[in-house]
């Protein structure tokens, strides 16, 4: 069988998604009290709108930072080490300054400064950025925990609180789309985040040069533009986004767990997933991770309110079957040409 394109790869997905929720839909109206029935409710749920959005906050932020980065050239699979470290750096600093929104900064600069460790090291040291990348995250899974280690006595830090959820009255109390409008600063950051990537890369001579340095490097080089600061920039960001993804992902939480594989538990790679879905634009990266997160909130919904006759390990696998069936069906998507390759100023 001939593989699927991208293109045809996503409408597939679009198409196959569309006929379910009709589908139960039609179950969720005629026979509410049918397992496809109350499957549906749950799907239709304000709650479940609220996680998918809460969920949605960290992947979409460090997804934004990775499309920044790979569209420059390289490639920065240690998102995950970003949201940890960050998410850590975020506890500590609100701890430390008793000042949520300080805690938050705190988290931004602590992942800032490691994406800038890593740019170095790939720029400038042209070391694998494959390599790079997962010690960049190997890091940070270690010296995350050690450090809370040390200033908490375990794994887990002290609860600092979390942000005051912004509520518009009567907007607030509609269904479903209710949630919204009654949401953490978090999600909000994470929509406003979306619109500026999107304006950035599209619209503005810095987004241009981005690309150019991804793609063709040797005319951006030529046209009088520092590919390896263009390149920095763009690491730099993905060490913002990220940063505010775990800051934000520890902060709603109002701790941070270091327990095994952290709190982060693998969001940074999804996010690569949904960027990689995405193809690169951040409101497709927005869009997949919607899908992504709904999956992992339904999931969560669907273990507690106890609708269908299945084992909690299996219906936790949900997302991550998802995420298979994504990649499968989408087929590879085009990296920028010069992706992973390393270039200074003058190469032939």
């Amino acid at each position: 069988m001939a593989r699927f394109s991208s293109a045809s790869g996503r409408l597939s997905i679009a198409a196959v998604a569309v006929v379910t929720l009709v589908a139960l839909a039609g179950f969720g109206v005629f026979a509410p009290a049918s397992t496809p029935g109350q499957i549906f409710w749950v799907l239709a749920s304000k709650s479940t709108l609220s996680s998918t959005l809460r969920l949605s906050v960290p992947i979409v932020l460090a997804a934004l930072g990775g499309i920044f980065a790979e569209k420059s050239g390289i490639i920065n699979i240690g998102l995950e080490g970003l949201l940890i470290i960050s998410a850590f750096a975020a506890i500590f600093g609100a701890d430390a300054t008793g000042s949520l929104w300080l805690g938050f900064l705190v988290g931004i600069v602590a992942s800032t400064l490691l994406a800038g460790v890593f740019a170095a090291v790939c720029i400038e040291f042209r070391a694998d950025q494959i390599i790079a990348g997962l010690a960049v995250w190997l890091i940070a899974l270690g010296l995350a925990p050690f450090a809370s280690q040390v200033f908490y006595g375990g794994p887990n830090t002290q609860s600092v609180g979390t942000f005051d959820t912004i509520t518009v009255p009567g907007l607030a109390d509609l269904p479903f789309f209710g949630a919204l409008f009654d949401a953490s600063p978090a999600v909000y950051i994470m929509f406003l985040a979306v619109a500026v990537s999107w304006y950035v890369l599209n619209r503005t001579t810095f987004g241009r040069w981005v690309r150019a340095a991804g793609e063709n490097p040797k005319a951006l080089d030529t046209a009088g533009v520092d590919v390896s600061r263009v390149r920095y920039a763009a690491v730099l960001l993905s060490g913002v986004f990220s940063g505010m993804g775990g800051a934000a992902l520890a902060i709603n939480i109002g701790q941070f767990t270091g327990n095994g594989p952290t709190m982060v538990n693998g969001k940074g790679f999804i996010a690569i997933v949904a960027y990689l879905f995405g193809n690169y634009n951040p409101v497709g990266a927005l869009l997949s991770t919607t899908l992504f997160a709904g999956l992992d909130a339904v999931q969560l919904r669907l273990q507690t309110a106890d609708v269908i006759a299945v084992p909690d390990s299996l219906v936790q696998t949900i997302p991550f079957v998802a995420v298979i069936v994504v990649l499968a069906l989408v087929g590879r998507t085009r990296l920028p040409e010069a992706a992973g390759e390393h270039y200074e100023s003058g190469e032939e």
